[in-house]
């Protein structure tokens, strides 16, 4: 998405929807853009790491690994597979988050995830891809697909922030499961991306025209993200 189509799809949320539209005017321009990894192997093994650790430990540990390689930038999923156990957990990595991140590099030297062409397929499809690799939930996928391929129509309805804050913002009485979520989002398409960042925008402490880009950190429905 371009920031012309953020701009049209924050008009749009604001025509259909009066309750985020307060929400909307008090939040400001969309963010969803700002403080992205600059490929996908990068945010993929960004959240290997960021997986049950708080935003400030991931940033840590993530820094350390990139510190493993020239100038601090991953080159390819190859050079990740030459580290040693050793080296993951010098840096911070868990035997778990070690092994998913073997497997990680192993399906994309093998053909079995190519990440070039997770960029042409659809929503679906990538959600697909993506939770075949050991440790990556649905969770995971969807924050893939809204924040590095910027896709406009993703509604996490799994995710906790999500769930607390349509609960909040709409003042239900009970905690919404997923199919009144995703009932609710029929209003939100073809920007419901969107419209999640403007709800997880309403649960922050900070002043809200400072937000990062990313979700606040929530644990979904699965353990794996």
């Amino acid at each position: 998405m371009t920031a012309a189509e953020y701009d049209k799809a924050r008009r749009i949320l604001m025509r259909r929807d009066p309750v985020l539209r307060e929400a909307i005017k008090r939040i400001g321009p969309c963010l969803m853009a700002d403080r992205q990894r600059k490929d996908h192997l990068t945010a993929l093994v960004g959240a290997i790491v960021s997986q049950q650790l708080s935003t400030k430990a991931a940033a840590t540990i993530f820094g350390r690994f990139a510190a493993l390689f020239p100038d601090n930038h991953i080159p390819h999923a190859a050079a990740i597979a030459a580290l040693t156990d050793e080296q993951l957990r010098s840096v911070g990595f868990s035997g778990q988050k070690i092994s998913y991140i073997r497997d990680l590099t192993a399906r994309i030297a093998d053909g079995g995830l190519n990440l070039a062409e997770l960029e042409t397929l659809p929503d679906e499809m990538v959600i697909e891809r993506l939770t075949a690799v050991k440790g990556f939930g649905r969770w995971t996928a969807e924050m893939f697909l809204m924040f590095r391929l910027h896709r406009p129509d993703v509604l996490p309805a799994g995710d906790l922030g999500i769930v607390n804050a349509i609960q909040r913002l709409y003042r239900l009485r009970r905690k919404p499961k997923a199919n009144r979520i995703l009932k609710m989002g029929e209003a939100w398409r073809p920007y419901r991306s969107v419209a999640s960042w403007y709800l997880w925008q309403t649960l922050r402490n900070e002043p809200l025209s400072k937000a990062a880009g990313t979700p606040p950190r929530s644990r979904s429905a699965s353990r794996a993200r």
